[in-house]
């Protein structure tokens, strides 16, 4: 009978052993971060929840974005590595300050968190305020949820005073990356949406001299040097003069130009492709994004890292003396940059390319500038959460052919 029992537990071990040692999907969490794994895809994404951002997305062991060294300097200074969130604005503005429900509000430059005369990308990134709501894991997809009360933060509030809570869930699922977002508008007041994404990506193979980049969308936005919408627009294939499914990025200089009429599937979805020798990356945005704008700079020779952005560049670290507060920047049409720069020829016996280049894909629910062009007319298709309402939205992450 002893026997018999013994048999009967081991065989009950095993049966409840095997489906756990199967499982497809986890979500492991070691301190501040959560590691999300799908082991079929060999899919793995970490990420910060205390910064709710992805520091690090992999495919077999590949980066696709772009990573800090460390996690210590990642959470240190996470700059744009990983899968920045640009909030309550992404990009740029064209004065230190916003127009909202025909009201203007001006920033406290004394603050540090934004900085003039150009703003840029919002102060939410980096921010450690975010709250863990849950991690889980199923035989359907690994997720992490986190929140941000951003009502909760006075230096927050002093610069964009709209109530509301972020809650950012990663989930990874049959070898893709879903992000989804969900704006919640405590305030009593219309609350514009303007944010927006910063995933910097790059291929395992090749580098930016290789790649072919492809684009669901239509409409090229006229920026001046600033990168600053002029309110003019074009078809993109004026812009790169070529077609908007094959375009050759080593063909180019510093592209940082915002597109518009996506070109959408039956669900609503558009995708941003970047391709190189049979082997593809693919970000798919849903509907409620109505924009990308996409930002490459040409891959420099010799030591150091990837070239910079023009006027009010990205990830500005707060602190210093504050600029002196600026009017309405001067956003001249003629200026208007309309076909995009070609790439300067590389000199003679220049060394080897130092780094691989990247291409960032911004998913956006607005244009540049769209608070202050929408006040003036010029932009019109600014959403806006009404009061006790919602918003939310998604886009996605996957590879073929890895």
């Amino acid at each position: 009978m002893h026997r018999i029992r013994f048999a009967f537990a081991i065989v009950m071990i095993a049966a409840v052993a095997a489906p756990a040692a199967a499982q497809r999907y986890t979500a492991t969490q070691a301190g501040d971060v959560v590691e999300l794994s799908d082991a079929t895809a060999q899919m793995n994404v970490s990420v910060v929840w205390t910064m709710s951002n992805a520091w690090r997305v992999q495919v077999k062991g590949h980066d696709l974005v772009r990573a800090s060294a460390t996690l210590a300097d990642f959470e240190t200074r996470p700059g744009l590595n990983g899968i920045p969130f640009l909030a309550p604005f992404a990009n740029r503005l064209d004065e230190t300050a916003f127009y909202a429900n025909d009201k203007k509000y001006n920033f406290d430059l004394e603050l540090g968190n934004v900085r003039g005369p150009i703003p840029s990308t919002g102060f939410v990134n980096g921010s450690r305020a975010w709250q863990l709501v849950e991690a889980k894991a199923d035989q359907k997809s690994a997720w992490v949820t986190c929140r941000l009360d951003f009502y909760k933060i006075p230096a927050f509030m002093k610069q964009f005073p709209f109530a509301h809570t972020v809650t950012m869930t990663y989930r990874v699922a049959d070898g893709t990356l879903e992000v989804h977002t969900k704006i919640e508008n405590l305030s009593a007041d219309a609350m514009p949406v303007v944010i927006g994404f910063h995933p910097i990506f790059e291929l395992p193979d090749g580098n930016r001299d290789d790649w072919t980049v492809s684009l669901d969308a239509k409409t090229h936005w006229i920026e001046i040097p600033q990168r600053l919408p002029t309110g003019e627009t074009q078809p993109i294939e004026s812009f790169f003069g070529s077609e908007r499914t094959a375009i050759q990025l080593k063909k180019y200089g510093l592209i940082d130009d915002v597109f518009t009429d996506l070109v959408r599937d039956a669900s609503g979805r558009a995708t941003m492709r970047l391709m190189y020798n049979g082997k593809e990356l693919d970000e798919i945005i849903g509907p409620k994004y109505k924009t990308v704008l996409a930002w490459s700079t040409p891959v420099p020779t010799g030591p150091g890292g990837g070239g910079g952005r023009g006027g009010g560049g990205r990830g500005q670290a707060p602190g210093g003396p504050p600029p002196t507060p600026s009017g309405p920047f001067p956003v001249d049409p003629a200026q208007g940059v309309k076909v995009a720069p070609a790439a300067a020829p590389r000199p003679a016996g220049a060394p080897a390319p130092a780094t691989k280049g990247f291409i960032a894909f911004e998913p956006m629910a607005a244009i540049t500038n769209a608070l202050n062009l929408a006040h003036r007319g010029v932009y019109r298709d600014l959403q806006s959460i009404p009061p006790g309402g919602s918003w939310e939205e998604s886009f996605w992450i996957t590879t073929k052919g890895y």
